[in-house]
């Protein structure tokens, strides 16, 4: 402490000038006396705080923010905007001098050799996300690890108190053949055999407390590095602050009205990659705002919102980190772009460049739309901020856009050590974790709840159905071989664009887990997107929802190659929700339109107004059966060109007969449902229709 007489209070302040700041937004939005009172607690804090480290002009400025919120701490009446505009200038001021501190700590040649650019400090300096000492976070790892090494040391001393027990044991068994034999002396009969009796026993009892104490403290060193790499990791939306003033001081500048709101499920990434990315994450912010939303006026005018939006989401996908930035903004503007990068001396290949041409162009920085340059835009340098970011990192930018929708800035980087929230599962003697934002949720199936065809397993989730495996299935390799369950419980998993439901063994719970990436040697499935640690330090899979969904509903999509397309729909006649979603999925799937009757008396009624290629029809339902529905389709002059199909539980000889006499062209008994001979007999039904 007495090198670095702010260690504390920079945390401390940082701290309370990121929540002050946050507080001020909320209230700019719906003031309220808890909120005032709220803020003016943080405020009081980060002034008795500066005082007692005689940091007089930060106590000063938080003593007007004070003056400022007073007024509302009764009435949560509302705050002038200019005010508010007062208060946050005096945050920044209270950031900039908290970035002067820095300086003392430094040694004083390094002061001599390099100023702190504090003058120049910027905003992003003052709202910056959470910081940390990780120096004192590597010693702490380096330590953890120096003791683990010691203690393997220690374990294979264990080894040569096993072979000492040994040797005691030897030495008995010799000693007793010595002085047993019938040439000993007597005097000499088992002399030494207490001696070599306690020595096992001494030695037996010091190798149990070596293993013992071996295994705990193992247990706890492990604890320690991985609530030390936890250390090292900052929640994602510790930036969402910042970014969110970003926005609003934007929109203020420019007149515009625009809100900010982030996602990141709870993920947690390494400052470091973190403290990287922020500027990028800024500036596309403020690309948002200054290029992107429009005035309120012309969104009125366009049908839009008068209130723009920017937002952000965050996730991982198997080994990577998307950053995806959106606004409903007009989208970029490709003519102008193009006439700015002209006017640069930029040259196109060709008079109508292309759409990904300009946005290669826009790409490389150095080109801007603005007329005027201020301190939002103008000079052309944002996307070189972006792209240095998404450089050093090893990453890839996409850009899409739309006219008058908006446009999507996608950043992608590697993960290297992240945590989140997971749901942990057993499959196939497997521990795995399944990121919990991923999960819909869990339940429990019986047998018949899941539906089966030749390529895969279907159940109905929501009315939908949805693609059913095993997760170890899914595994594979990682997974002994699966026993079946009259029940199972399964996961129902959410990806980008699709569900899936998979089996588990058993569920052991929620948890924080540290997501360390694989070894880049290791070949792992497109399902596995990193390991963790248990508490014993026993790895488990962190599974992918996106390769979890793909898995599934991949090994569920039929074989059938080249399906034949009917230019009119199946008609699909069933009591059954079940039977109805399965049969839908499997001939959509295989390319044919579809309809769905309940009955058999719906059918007939839909088959009075339109056309069909084909009736897939149940026998057994209330009401009029499938064998009658057949037999009148028969009889009718228009229906009966349209072939039928009998799909039923029945199977003995007397209903495949009956179901020849009344002229269906096909009969499946459901115990014996196969896929893929359903899709042969309708495909060879289609060409000799």
């Amino acid at each position: 402490m007495a090198g670095d007489p702010y260690k504390y209070f920079r945390q401390e302040a940082r701290d309370l000038v990121r929540d002050i700041g946050q507080g001020v937004l909320e209230l700019e939005k719906g003031p309220t006396p808890e909120l005032a009172r709220r803020l003016l607690r943080l405020t009081h804090t980060l002034k008795g705080a500066a005082r007692v480290v005689k940091q007089s002009a930060i106590a000063e400025h938080a003593h007007a923010i004070e003056e400022v919120l007073a007024p509302l701490r009764e009435d949560g009446g509302g705050v002038a905007r200019g005010d508010l505009d007062g208060v946050l200038r005096l945050l920044d001021a209270i950031g900039r001098l908290i970035v002067e501190l820095d300086v003392v700590k430094a040694p004083e040649s390094a002061r001599r050799e390099e100023p702190a650019p504090v003058a120049k400090a910027r905003v992003e300096e003052a709202i910056a996300a959470p910081r940390f000492d990780a120096a004192e976070i590597d010693v702490l790892l380096d330590a953890a690890t120096e003791a683990s090494v010691q203690l393997r040391g220690l374990r294979g001393g264990l080894s040569r108190l096993a072979r000492m027990r040994s040797l005691a044991s030897l030495l008995g068994a010799h000693d007793a053949e010595r002085t047993d034999g019938p040439v000993a002396r007597p005097e000499r009969r088992g002399a030494r055999r207490p001696v070599v009796d306690e020595f096992r026993d001494e030695a037996s009892e010091l190798e149990r407390r070596f293993e013992r104490g071996i295994e705990l403290a193992e247990r706890e060193i492990q604890q320690i590095q991985n609530a030390a790499e936890r250390l090292r990791l900052v929640p994602v939306d510790a930036v969402f602050p910042a970014l969110e003033r970003t926005v609003r001081d934007a929109a203020r500048a420019l007149g515009k009205a625009v809100e900010f709101v982030g996602h990141a499920s709870g993920l947690r990434i390494d400052a470091g990659m973190l403290g990287t990315l922020q500027s990028a994450l800024i500036q596309i912010a403020r690309n948002a705002v200054a290029h992107g939303i429009e005035s309120v006026a012309e969104r009125t005018a366009r049908g839009k919102p008068a209130v723009g939006l920017v937002e952000l989401d965050v996730r991982r996908r198997g080994s990577r980190l998307f950053f995806v930035c959106k606004d409903d903004g007009r989208g970029i503007d490709f003519v102008a772009v193009r006439k700015a990068a002209e006017r640069r001396g930029v040259r196109f290949e060709s008079p109508e460049a292309s759409s990904d041409e300009v946005l290669r162009v826009l790409l490389r920085g150095g080109v801007s739309t603005a007329s005027t340059v201020t301190e939002i835009a103008g000079r052309g340098i944002g996307f070189d901020v972006i792209r240095e970011a998404q450089e050093s990192m090893g990453g890839s930018i996409a850009v899409r856009t739309e006219a008058g929708r908006g446009t999507e800035v996608e950043l992608v980087v590697a993960a290297s050590l992240t945590s989140l929230d997971a749901l942990l599962v057993e499959a196939g003697g497997v521990a795995a974790a399944i990121p919990l934002d991923a999960v819909r949720r869990t339940m429990r199936l019986a047998a018949s709840d899941v539906s089966h065809g030749a390529d895969g397993a279907f159940v109905v989730h929501e009315g939908n159905v949805v693609p059913f495996m095993p997760l170890a299935r899914s595994l594979g390799s990682y997974a002994t071989a699966a026993v079946a369950q009259a029940t199972t419980t399964a996961v129902v998993v959410h990806g980008e664009h699709a569900l899936a439901v998979v089996g588990v063994d058993r569920l052991r719970g929620a948890a924080n887990v540290v997501v360390r990436p694989l070894p880049a040697l290791a070949v792992a499935d497109r399902i596995v997107a990193g390991a963790s640690l248990d508490g014993e330090g026993v790895p488990r899979l962190v599974l992918d929802p996106e390769g979890i969904v793909e898995a599934t509903r991949r090994r569920s999509t039929t074989a059938a190659s080249s399906p034949v397309r009917a230019l009119l729909p199946i008609l699909v006649t069933d009591d059954s929700l079940t039977t109805r979603m399965l049969e839908e999925s499997i001939l959509e799937s295989a390319g044919y339109a579809v309809e769905l009757a309940t009955s058999a008396e719906e059918a007939l009624e839909l088959a009075a107004t339109r056309r069909y290629a084909l009736f897939l029809v149940d026998v057994e339902m209330p009401g009029m059966n499938g064998f009658d529905f057949v037999e009148k389709t028969r009889a009718d002059p228009v229906l009966k060109s349209v072939p039928a199909i009998l799909i039923s539980s029945r199977s003995s000889p007397e209903d495949l007969r009956r179901g020849k006499e009344v002229g269906a062209a096909g009969y499946m008994v459901k115990g014996e449902f196969d896929q893929a001979r359903l899709l042969d007999m309708i495909a060879a039904l289609m060409r000799a229709s």
